[in-house]
């Protein structure tokens, strides 16, 4: 149980708080682990520095993403127990620390240490930090809870944003050599301890976090009549159809944020009009903007068109845009650029969809525990992706091949995976009425604490 000031007792907050700054607690901490999806713009640099292959410089962002997923999965527990606050430290101090190691590693010229730093170490900082504020925004609004997490998804698709182009002027000022970018790997963890604190000051938890009678009243009949557990959830086909549904989705779109900065100059690398290092950071930061937009407006539609339909255009569209990028080249750079943002929405939408989906097929009683564990396929993904990607690039470099010819093969097989994902969305059917759990009596004013978790 954390105690003293990390104590959830002394983050309950008072009569007349307001709820509206709890928002940018969890903004805080989302926005600075977002960076994860700035790590593309440091692969260059390092594969220089150190030696590397793009498959090597892919595996402190791979590891990070593992241990984001598996932190998240099972460290649900002892963020309930112990409340945000605790939870942001951790993340804070896992986060920072991780970059910290890094520096160290790449001075020192042990890249081990940077996949340990980053990539296990701040991994579960991403991990802890993804659900901590999350979980506590959705007891601030029980009347808006798609709004308030979309709040604090939409920050973490959105910190690249941020990341980019800054971790871009970093390596201009600092240099690209190992002391430059060990330098700027220490004033991120720095800067990030300091950001990410405001929203460990911040954060509060409301003094009844049991949903209001108005809260309730919001939800469907049909919807507060199903009553699924976590275990019994992970047991049912849907929820498997499920989870290969948005690891697929993710994998599409993660092998190319991984790579965005390297991905858009060797495409190009061939033309009249090749990509600079500082246009590269520019559309990563573009790719971070979709990401963080399709949050929204994607999960926002799926309330008017269901969840099926919109992982239909996740899964479909995505494959056909696949197809239009392997079939075009490098004939047309705006393509390639509006294809990829548009993928990279579909890849934000389907987080933030998530969560809807499995509400609807297993009800509210338990879904953040089931949540929680879907996210593992968030785990695969962020291996798979750029393994594919990668892998794929380095092999067809060694043959002598470049420009668009690098990447062809691993769009093919991305078109595969997201065909697979629309076939397993195709599958989903409404969850059978034997696996509810029997509906409390009127005793019963509040969820189970593993509903939370």
């Amino acid at each position: 149980m954390a105690g003293g000031w990390l104590d959830r007792s002394r983050i309950v907050a008072p009569a007349g708080w307001n709820r509206w700054l709890v928002p940018p607690a969890a903004l805080s901490v989302h926005l600075a682990i977002g960076q994860a999806y700035a790590w593309s713009v440091f692969k260059p640099p390092l594969e220089e520095a150190l030696g590397l292959s793009g498959t090597q410089s892919a595996l402190p962002f791979q590891f990070g993403i593992v241990m984001l997923g598996l932190s998240a999965a099972f460290g649900g527990t002892l963020v309930e127990r112990n409340g945000p606050r605790w939870a942001m430290f951790v993340s804070a101090v896992c986060f920072s620390s991780g970059f910290l190691i890094s520096a160290l590693g790449v001075l020192t010229e042990q890249f081990w240490l940077v996949v340990l730093g980053y990539g296990c170490v701040g991994g579960i900082g991403l991990g802890i930090g993804y659900i901590s504020p999350v979980s506590t925004l959705i007891k601030w609004f029980p009347d808006r809870p798609g709004m308030a997490t979309g709040i604090a998804i939409m920050g973490f698709g959105g910190g690249a944003l941020i990341a980019s182009p800054w971790s871009s002027e970093m390596l201009d000022a600092f240099g690209t050599d190992t002391d430059g970018i060990a330098t700027a790997f220490a004033v991120h963890g720095a800067v990030y301890a300091v950001f990410m604190s405001l929203g460990v000051w911040l954060v509060r938890v409301p003094a009844d976090p049991s949903p209001s009678a108005a809260a309730m009243a919001r939800l469907s009949a049909g919807t507060a009549a199903i009553r699924v557990s976590a275990s019994t959830a992970i047991r049912t086909p849907q929820f498997w159809c499920l989870w290969v549904v948005l690891c697929c989705n993710v994998t599409a779109g993660i092998g190319i944020l991984e790579k965005a900065a390297p991905m858009i100059q060797d495409f190009f690398a061939d033309t009249d009009a090749p990509v600079s290092a500082a246009a590269a950071a520019g559309f990563v930061a573009l790719l971070s903007l979709a990401n963080m937009s399709g949050r929204i407006v994607w999960s926002s539609t799926s309330d008017l068109v269901g969840r099926k339909n919109i992982y239909r255009l996740y899964l479909g569209a995505g494959a056909l845009l696949y197809l239009t990028l392997a079939l075009a080249g490098d004939a047309a750079k705006p393509l390639f650029i509006v294809a990829a943002l548009l993928l990279l929405s579909f890849y934000g939408g389907g987080f933030a969809t998530i969560p809807a989906y499995l509400r609807d097929l297993f009800g509210t009683y338990q879904v953040g525990a089931i949540h929680g564990r879907l996210l593992t396929a968030w785990s695969v993904a962020g291996v798979l992706g750029p393994l594919i990607v990668n892998a794929i690039a380095d092999s067809q470099e060694s043959a002598g091949r470049t420009g668009p010819d690098l990447y062809a093969l691993s769009f093919v097989v991305m078109i595969a995976l997201l065909v697979i994902g629309f076939v397993a969305n195709e599958l989903v059917r409404p969850v059978a009425a034997r696996h509810y759990e029997p509906q409390p009596g009127p005793e019963a004013a509040q969820e189970p604490k593993e509903a939370a978790r």
